[in-house]
This record gives C-alpha cells, sequence and structure tokens, in this order.
C-alpha cells in the first residue's frame, strides 16, 4: 500500500521520467507507454496531460485510491536517443524483473547522468555528414571541403547561441545565414565542379526531421495537440533556415 508521501515520490519519479523522454525527442505515445509500465509496477494508475512545454501528471493508488498530482514546465528540448532507448529498455526491464521504487529511481538516475558525446565531436562527424551529403548531390572534393566548413561553422553558431540562451528560431536562423554565406561564396567564385550542391547541402543539419516525424506520428496516435504544435514548431524551424538561405542569396546576388 502506497502512503501519501509515496504516492508524491512516485508522481516526482513519473514525472522526471516523462519529462526526461520529452525533452530527449520521444513522441508523445512513448512517453505515456513508458510512464504507465513503470506505474503499473509500482501499483499505481497514472493520467497524464503532455505538451510541448508543460507535463501535468495525477498517480492513483491502485488499493487506496488515493491521489496526487504534479505539475512540471520543460526546458528547451535537447534531442538524445540514447536516452530514449534506455528509458523504453528500463520499463520493459521494471516488468519483467518486478523492480522496486529504488531500483527504478536509481536507473533513471544512471540513465539521467549518460555522457553527451562532446561538442568538438558533434561538430566534426555533423560537417562530415554535410561533406558526404554534398558527395552524394554530385559535388566533387573542393565543393566537399566548402561544404565541410559550412556545417562546421553553422553548426558552431547554432550551438554558441543555444549556450547564451537565444531564442531557438533565432539561433536556426543565424546558423543558417552563416553556413549560407560560407557555401555562396563558393558559388560565388564558382569553386569547384557543382557549387550548387554545396549551397543546397549546407543547411541539411538543421532540418527538423525530429518535429515533424513526431508531428505526423503524434497525430496517427490521436495525439492531435502535440502533433499540431510540433508541426507548427518544425514549419517555423523550416522558415527560419529559408529566411537565412535568402538573405545570404540575396546578399551575393544568387539566383
Amino acid at each position: 500500500m502506497n502512503t501519501s508521501k509515496s504516492l508524491e515520490e512516485i508522481a516526482d519519479l513519473l514525472l522526471k521520467i516523462a519529462s526526461l523522454l520529452m525533452l530527449s525527442g520521444a513522441n508523445t505515445e512513448r512517453v505515456n507507454l513508458s510512464i504507465t509500465r513503470f506505474a503499473s509496477v509500482l501499483d499505481c494508475e497514472v493520467f497524464n496531460l503532455t505538451s510541448q512545454k508543460t507535463i501535468i501528471l495525477t498517480i492513483t493508488d491502485n488499493k487506496t485510491k488515493n491521489s496526487f498530482t504534479r505539475v512540471q514546465n520543460l526546458p528547451p528540448h535537447k534531442i538524445d536517443f540514447s536516452i530514449i532507448s534506455a528509458i523504453s529498455k528500463a520499463s520493459w526491464n521494471a516488468i519483467s524483473r518486478q523492480w522496486n521504487f529504488n531500483e527504478i529511481s536509481k536507473k533513471i538516475e544512471d540513465i539521467q547522468k549518460q555522457k553527451r558525446y562532446p561538442r568538438y565531436i558533434v561538430l566534426i562527424a555533423v560537417s562530415f555528414s554535410g561533406a558526404g551529403f554534398c558527395n552524394i548531390f554530385g559535388g566533387d572534393y573542393l565543393n566537399m571541403l566548402v561544404a565541410f566548413i559550412s556545417t562546421l561553422a553553422g553548426l558552431f553558431v547554432l550551438q554558441f547561441t543555444h549556450k547564451k540562451q537565444f531564442n531557438g528560431y533565432i539561433s536556426v536562423f543565424l546558423a543558417s545565414l552563416t553556413a549560407s554565406m560560407i557555401a555562396s561564396t563558393g558559388m560565388f567564385y564558382n569553386l569547384g565542379a557543382n557549387p550548387e550542391a554545396t549551397l543546397a547541402t549546407s543547411i541539411l543539419f538543421l532540418v527538423p526531421g525530429v518535429a515533424l516525424i513526431n508531428s505526423f506520428t503524434d497525430l496517427l496516435d490521436k495525439n492531435v495537440l502535440n502533433g499540431m504544435v510540433r508541426f507548427v514548431h518544425g514549419v517555423m524551424t523550416v522558415l527560419s533556415i529559408a529566411l537565412g538561405l535568402f538573405l545570404a542569396m540575396l546578399i551575393f546576388q544568387i539566383k
């Protein structure tokens, strides 16, 4: 039987799990399924309303029918699929091994402490991917080099502005403008065999794939509100990218 105090602790734990999943880029249905699994192990039933910026969660003891409600605002999201995968796996292990509250709490703390890739590793890896896309679109080695530098500079600006807590759309605009300006230089001086490929691929790292995919899956799962919010967020991000690209092309008079 859960006491009022333990209900509060359970609510806090489930809210932490839901928040971690949302911040890491999980779709709404995955959040609901994961916290439902953990709640069932703790002999509770969970009711939650999850949005892009707020989670409202109520936990009910299956035996006493006592309830407790928590509300939490979410900070800006930081996509991390390894956390989503680890929590999903932990939820199934909790059911199969009948973990208690302390075991679940310890596992979530361990997952929360997982280290992200160092910033310079992300910069280099994403820049190589930009160069690779340039090659796929017909760029030669010189075009790939310009694409690498464009992506590196754009991502550096994006990381810097996020660290300084700029508005997310302004961060994307500045990153798009930076990458596009460098790629447009390559077009202006006609560097390489296909400088157009450099310009087209220099901003691909900004495409909001997670937001748009989650929007689609949320709409399929009838989480219409979250689906629409994520769709609008994706569209706003695309518009920010397009504005940065347009301004760079306007400065260099590229048609």
